[in-house]
C-alpha cells in the first residue's frame, strides 16, 4: 500500500503548511483598503426641539 509511505507526503504536507502560514499571509496583509474608517467625533450634535404647529 503505498499510501501508508510517509516519505514524499509528509515533505508536501511540511511545505504547503509552511508556504500557508509564511508566504500566503504576507501577501494578504500588505493589501490597504481603500475606505479607512474616520474616527467620529466625541461631542453630540445639538438638537433643538421643534414646536409642532397644532
Amino acid at each position: 500500500m503505498p499510501q501508508l509511505i510517509p516519505g514524499p507526503w509528509f515533505a508536501i504536507l511540511v511545505f504547503s503548511w509552511l508556504i500557508f502560514l509564511t508566504i500566503i499571509p504576507t501577501k494578504i496583509l500588505s493589501h490597504i483598503s481603500p475606505n479607512e474608517p474616520t474616527p467620529v467625533s466625541a461631542e453630540k450634535h445639538k438638537t433643538e426641539s421643534w414646536d409642532w404647529p397644532w
